[in-house]
């Protein structure tokens, strides 16, 4: 189980509530209008000032959370417009141990000597479960709740969820327009996603997979959701005005309540899915209203009690009217008594499950997509996989709040309203031998997994069946330098292990362009001594230097002769930023004493908060120095450096000094085959 992350813990007023007898009061999410509104750019800032807070026992006489009819208990939208999370909502009246999660039982009610005026909540918030503490004193318009509330006037605990759900958030406006599976995975802890209903392009463009912002979703096949038809949470949204639910609007979420495989009286089947709009009120007018005409094609008992089955706000639809009707679907995922996900392609249990969480920084580890030379830079997780098996990836960024102002002028400017709070993100994956791997010879290779495309979403899945061994995954932003924190998240139905990537040691990539002689050294910036940093310090030739030689090879064609690389032995978390330099030396002179500026023949500059930087050039004949340094003066840390050089066929022994701090480790002459 998660680990509670006390965001919200028992304040001091509600330890005095509970000592005097008096109710409490929140302080931190109070009866004001900052609660109530963010910037008051939607609707319902014309509602400032005519907008009163009541208990429920000053709303109805007998106050209750659950009423005993549960078709009741269902939410009904009120002013706001949060459809997104009521949808999702739902899925808490499915699922008793999700519930008790959420609002946790046996908390002191209305008419209980130990009621104290608050609840308690939990929302799953990047890897944890996170407590709310609120206060039950509800907005109310004109005597009653005037946002969403139960079917039965006299239940509270959808109006009470949205208030915690609110002060999570910020404010009751900062739910207005969302993802259902956002809402999904904050009460379940679990994984959702969305399905498209609309058109899919050529089967090349589907095929293609493209580093953008385009968002590729899959297309809904109600058989494939057989396994988990009777426990998986299931919604459907709009986002225009098609013509059966025009009276709708646009951007609408409604939830599916189940869907039936029924025979109809010449033999065939049809799937009829029953529909719950938020809003409590039927708006569809198809063939499966009341009196519609497809009815007539079931037998009379099937098509009796399907009807009886409709509660307010309810209606059936078959599944050509579906796709018809709505944009796309979103699946959440089911999960056992004991909180392990069931897959939604196979119905196994993944019982096996791994988080970490990673961050993108700029100049950094925020090193874009494939289409980007700083792409290996990104963070790089390890997956081990001991046996085949099903195996389901989640990469899910932390939200960020803008101006909605701002958003709302995107909007106006036909910009998706998400670019505003995220990145576009995906995920790669590739499978690797073992641990010990070059890297660059590893991302030119062809994927084995990924998300296909980036897309502005909060979370991103991937799901396949894997066999035994180690795969590489990197979470990346669309675009180089895009900050935010991130988590990785692993449900498997056999045993893993997931870990951060340890960079492996500095590798120059074999090439079929003759013969390469390649030399690696480890050495170290020490604060003081050897750690001069970048060339706008004059301590800048303290740092160490590393000597060699180019030889005149007649018979080496012309080209890039020298390839140079230098790594840093940290952590990810602890990177500085690093470069080097390459200088001639005069003939005959001393390179300690006569190397200057003017001498400057190469360069692998800026200076890039990364593992490993790299350089490949064309030197003439002669003796060179390389500098390597970090940015600024005096910041510690060992480093090693490899220089390659092609030559002829007989090794041509060099002369390497790096200074005291120095200390070779190996001399390897790779041969071309």
């Amino acid at each position: 189980m998660a680990e509670v992350d006390c965001r919200y813990p028992v304040m001091r007023e509600e330890s005095m509530a509970q000592c005097s007898g008096a109710l409490f009061e929140d302080l931190d999410f109070p009866c004001a209008d900052s609660s109530l509104f963010s910037d008051s750019t939607t609707p319902i800032a014309r509602l400032q000032g005519e907008i009163t807070w009541r208990r429920p026992q000053e709303i109805c006489q007998s106050p209750a959370l659950f009423p005993s009819n549960i078709n009741l208990a269902h939410a009904k939208q009120g002013l706001l417009g949060d459809c997104w999370f009521l949808c999702a909502s739902s899925v808490l009246l499915k699922n008793k141990r999700l519930l008790n999660k959420v609002f946790p039982a046996d908390q002191p009610l209305w008419g209980n000597s130990r009621y104290r005026g608050f609840f308690r909540f939990f929302f799953w918030q990047q890897g944890n479960w996170t407590e709310v503490t609120i206060d039950d004193r509800l907005p109310c318009f004109k005597s009653t709740l005037c946002f969403s509330h139960c079917h039965s006037p006299s239940a509270f605990w959808v109006a009470l969820l949205e208030k915690a759900y609110a002060k999570l958030h910020g404010s009751y406006e900062h739910l207005w327009a969302g993802q259902v599976a956002e809402a999904l995975v904050d009460l379940t802890g679990g994984v959702a996603e969305r399905w498209s209903l609309g058109d899919f392009g050529s089967e090349e463009e589907q095929r293609t997979e493209r580093d953008s912002d385009r968002v590729q979703k899959k297309k809904l096949d109600l058989n494939l959701l057989s396994h988990v038809k009777d426990d998986c949470a299931l919604s459907c949204s709009t986002h225009g005005a098609p013509g059966g639910l025009g009276v709708m609007g646009q951007h609408h979420a409604l939830t599916v309540m189940e869907w039936l495989n029924v025979k109809t009286v010449s033999g065939s089947e049809v799937w009829l899915l029953r529909i719950r709009n938020p809003w409590g009120r039927c708006c569809w007018g198809g063939a499966w209203t009341w009196s519609g005409v497809g009815w007539s094609s079931l037998d009379p008992d099937c098509a009796v009690d399907l009807k009886s089955r409709l509660a307010e706000g309810e209606f059936w639809l078959d599944e050509a009217e579906f796709t018809s009707q709505f944009d796309e679907i979103t699946v959440g995922y089911p999960m056992s008594e004991e909180g392990h996900l069931k897959s939604i392609y196979t119905g196994n249990f993944l019982t096996h499950s791994h988080q970490l969480a990673g961050r993108w920084v700029k100049g950094y580890s925020a090193g874009g997509s494939r289409n980007a030379s700083s792409y290996s830079s990104n963070p790089k997780f390890w997956l081990k996989v001991c046996e085949r098996g099903e195996v389901l990836i989640s990469l899910l960024q932390h939200r960020k709040w803008r101006n909605r102002k701002n958003a709302q002028k995107s909007l106006e400017d036909g910009k998706n309203i998400k670019h505003q709070h995220y990145q576009a993100i995906a995920l790669h994956m590739w499978k690797v031998e073992k641990k010990h791997f070059n890297l660059s010879r590893t991302l030119i290779k062809p994927i084995c997994a990924s998300t296909h495309c980036h897309a502005y979403e909060r979370e991103v899945v991937l799901r396949r069946q894997l066999d035994p061994g180690y795969y590489l995954l990197i979470p990346s932003t669309y675009q180089p330098g895009a900050e935010t924190h991130f988590l990785i998240r692993v449900f498997s139905s056999s045993s893993i292990s997931l870990s951060a990537l340890k960079s492996p040691a500095p590798s120059l990539p074999l090439t079929a362009d003759g013969e390469w002689e390649t030399t690696s050294f480890c050495g170290s910036w020490v604060e003081g001594r050897t750690a001069g940093g970048s060339r706008n310090f004059l301590s800048y030739w303290q740092n160490p230097r590393f000597s060699f030689t180019v030889c005149d090879e007649p018979d080496v064609p012309s080209g890039v002769n020298v390839k140079i690389s230098l790594h840093q032995s940290c952590p990810d978390t602890d990177l500085l930023p690093i470069g080097f330099h390459v200088y001639k030396v005069p003939r005959g002179g001393s390179e300690q004493m006569t190397v200057k500026e003017e001498n400057l023949v190469a360069s692998c500059t800026p200076h890039c908060h990364t593992q490993d930087v790299s350089l490949a050039c064309t030197l003439p004949p002669g003796s060179y120095t390389i500098v390597p340094s970090t940015y600024q003066p005096d910041c510690s840390a060992n480093f090693s450096l490899s220089l390659a050089r092609r030559i002829h066929r007989k090794v041509v022994k060099s002369q390497e000094q790096l200074g005291r701090m120095i200390q070779e480790v190996s001399h390897v002459s790779v041969m071309k085959k």
